[in-house]
């Protein structure tokens, strides 16, 4: 549904058109969590195909640790900012009310409650492009919504796309306990497949509670002792060596490498994925190595599945902005279980 006609930059807040200042996360360089600071700046303008959420909530991904260091050094080649990241303010998560349109914008009208993928989250507000942003369901709370994007459309595309799931399927979920592995344990039961999972032991009835029929310790390995087989096997930021991995799947099984958190600052572990590539050409396994495409299609799927009731995310914690670089300290040790939420404003 279109918005009603909007003149260029169309504001429900003059002083955004004055660019008053904001609160947010900045970040100037590369770094460690000790690169963010929360400080102020101007308000966001909208660009023509973009609007300016003033944000209520906005979720801590694994994107943001990425964009903060820097690292792996392949994506500031691939245009994220070679010696500093593009964006001045931090986080990409976003869940807020639309309170200007820019000038080609027309999928939204100011006052509309919405979720997505933005420029700068982690602030009072935030311009996003409109393709990158769905309108929250009015049963769902901005902080169900802002922890949402990212890690849905990551696991609805690796299971849908990439891993071609059908009922009835065996799924094993490596990472489970995660952003991307606790949506992808829960959208893989509501596409009709039978669900396992693969976390540290203090996080399995975490996964569990998530709907997994079976849930291993990734420290004891069981997983790949070639006992019980999957359809397809999701492996979500992980470092299983490959053949550990095959021993997992059926003979005809899908593999599906979800990020890789392994493997060095330049890469991350894509050795992995490319060498299973290379092996697919010879065995009747499948691999495939999943890039997640940020479109409002699949954001509105997956406010779908939250308003039916088939994804609840799990809230590790509620923050502040203060607290955003503690939050991303804890996500690198691996302390969370699902998702940290920053609550910015009501």
């Amino acid at each position: 549904m279109q918005a009603s006609a909007a003149t260029p930059a169309t504001t429900a807040d003059a002083s955004l058109a004055a660019r008053a200042p904001m609160r947010a996360v900045l970040q100037s360089t590369y770094g460690s969590s000790d690169v963010l600071r929360v400080g102020t700046t101007a308000r966001p303008r909208p660009s023509d195909d973009e609007v300016i959420v003033r944000v209520h909530a906005a979720g801590v991904a694994r994107g943001d640790w990425h964009m903060m260091t820097g690292r792996p050094y392949l994506m500031r080649v691939m245009g994220f900012g070679f010696s500093a990241p593009k964006s001045p303010v931090a986080g990409m998560d976003v869940a807020g009310t639309v309170v200007a349109i820019g000038a080609k914008a027309t999928r939204f009208a100011v006052g509309d409650e919405v979720f997505g993928v933005a420029h700068g989250a982690f602030a009072e507000y935030a311009a996003a492009r409109e393709g990158k942003l769905a309108r929250k369901p009015a049963s769902v709370s901005f902080e169900d919504a802002a922890v949402s994007a990212v890690s849905g459309i990551t696991a609805l595309q690796a299971l849908r796309d990439a891993g071609h799931l059908a009922p009835g399927q065996r799924v094993l979920v490596v990472g489970a306990s995660g952003g991307v592995g606790t949506f992808a344990v829960q959208l893989a039961r509501a596409m009709g497949a039978e669900v396992d999972g693969v976390c540290s032991a203090s996080k399995m009835e975490l996964v569990r509670s998530l709907g997994a029929r079976e849930v291993f310790d990734y420290a004891k390995g069981g997983f790949t002792d070639g006992t019980r087989r999957w359809d397809l096997v999701l492996d979500v930021g992980g470092n299983t060596a490959l053949a550990l991995l095959r021993r997992a799947l059926t003979p005809t099984g899908r593999l599906v490498f979800v990020g890789g958190e392994h493997g060095g600052d330049w890469t991350a572990g894509f050795g992995r994925p490319l060498g299973a590539m290379l092996l697919g050409l010879f065995v009747k396994q499948r691999f495939a190595m999943h890039a997640t495409r940020e479109v409002a299609v699949d954001i509105e799927h997956v406010a779908r599945y939250l308003e039916r009731g088939a994804l609840k995310p799990p809230i590790d914690r509620r923050i502040g902005l203060d607290g955003v670089s503690a939050a991303l300290r804890d996500l690198e040790a691996g302390r969370v279980r699902g998702k940290i939420v920053v609550v910015v404003g009501e």
